[in-house]
């Protein structure tokens, strides 16, 4: 694969696998699988129901409510590396209103106000637009996407701050913060959770993960058309998150498929509206030493093509923790499987197989 041009590895993406790649990934990752759905060679799982995990008992600040939200989310995330959050607290009107400023963002610029903000790597997130089809250079994902860090937001009210530096219009980076800024409010009780559950300092991430860099990001997949359905292309192809977690509003096009481990069969996920969905990522993985997988997920075209003509909408919000620390195994999760390493060589070493050898950072550099 190493000596394919970009063009020709999206054409061969089509029909690849996930362990083509196995050189790039940072944990254990054993499980083989398409990048896009197979009609006729994948199996789906009809009967395994992803976990809901009610977060009010949490909020009612007693020591049992505490424990019973991190036993649930712990055992779910375990299970199966995904969890649909409720009673979060958040309004379903901010969920809505941000879906229509994606919409506003995407077909209301031209291709050639967005092509300026094209995607660079920063730090080690590439952040920015992505315009269709190039999302990764190893697949041709249906899907416009753009990537705001926590950079792109004024979360500090500085007066000399510019959005046009991040966003194509003035007004869309107010409007997409208020979402940041509510999920922002449940890293530190999402995160506080998974380490009680795994029997270590509940607060030992409290400093790491305040002010900590995220990837919010806005996926617009537009309506398919029949050259769409024809070209064996998923809307976004199978990975699995970088991150310690992602939160990812409900969406309302169905699409969202997750691979269970356990039988190798795909989980048709549709959360209810005004939900969560929660998993796990490979940050996750590492410092967990395998505990909490992170568990691949894709989007398809929807199985029901009545709704191909409708676009679909996703704000996955990635969390992470800034370039310059180390991810280290746990204490108490079992003899490290996965020594010590900056955040910057691991993500930047995973990430390249979707940007490119020249994308990961070496270490000492």
């Amino acid at each position: 694969m190493n000596g394919l041009k970009d063009r020709d590895r999206k054409a061969h993406g089509v029909a690849a696998v996930n362990q083509e790649f196995r050189r790039f990934e940072q944990v254990n990752k054993s499980q083989r699988y398409h990048l896009a759905e197979k009609s006729g060679q994948d199996e789906f799982d009809e009967e395994y129901e992803i976990p809901v995990c009610d977060m009010a008992p949490l909020f009612e600040g007693t020591e049992a409510g505490r424990a019973q939200f991190a036993g649930e989310l712990g055992s779910a995330l375990q299970g199966i590396g995904f969890a649909i959050l409720t009673g979060h607290r958040i309004e379903p009107s901010l969920y809505q209103d941000t879906n229509r400023a994606v919409v506003e963002l995407f077909e209301g610029t031209r291709t050639d106000e967005r092509m300026p903000y094209l995607a660079r790597r920063q730090g080690s997130v590439n952040q920015g637009y992505f315009p269709i089809r190039e999302t990764t250079v190893i697949h041709p994902d249906l899907v416009e996407g753009w990537v705001f860090c926590r950079r792109a937001f004024n979360l500090d009210d500085d007066p000399d701050f510019d959005e046009l530096e991040f966003w194509p219009k003035r007004g869309f980076e107010s409007r997409f913060r208020r979402l940041a800024q509510a999920q922002e409010s449940l890293i530190l009780p999402v995160m506080q959770s998974l380490l009680r559950y795994l029997g270590c300092d509940s607060h030992c991430y409290d400093e790491r993960l305040t002010g900590t860099n995220f990837g919010f990001r806005l996926n617009y997949y537009p309506p398919l058309n029949a050259p769409d359905r024809a070209s064996g292309a998923g809307r976004m192809l199978g990975h699995e998150d970088v991150d310690l977690f992602t939160f990812l509003p409900a969406p309302e096009v169905e699409g969202l498929q997750v691979l269970n481990r356990k039988n190798m069969k795909w989980i048709r996920l549709n959360a209810p509206p005004g939900s969560i969905i929660l998993n796990t990522g490979d940050y996750m993985q590492r410092i967990s030493n395998d505990i909490f997988p992170s568990t691949t997920h894709r989007v398809s075209p929807p199985a029901d093509t009545g709704a191909d003509g409708k676009a679909r909408i996703s704000t996955p919000m990635a969390i992470y923790v800034w370039e310059d620390e180390i991810l280290e195994v746990l204490p108490g999760t079992g003899e490290p499987k996965y020594p010590p390493v900056t955040a910057l060589e691991f993500h930047t070493a995973i990430t390249s197989k979707y940007y490119g050898d020249n994308y990961a950072v070496k270490p000492g550099t």
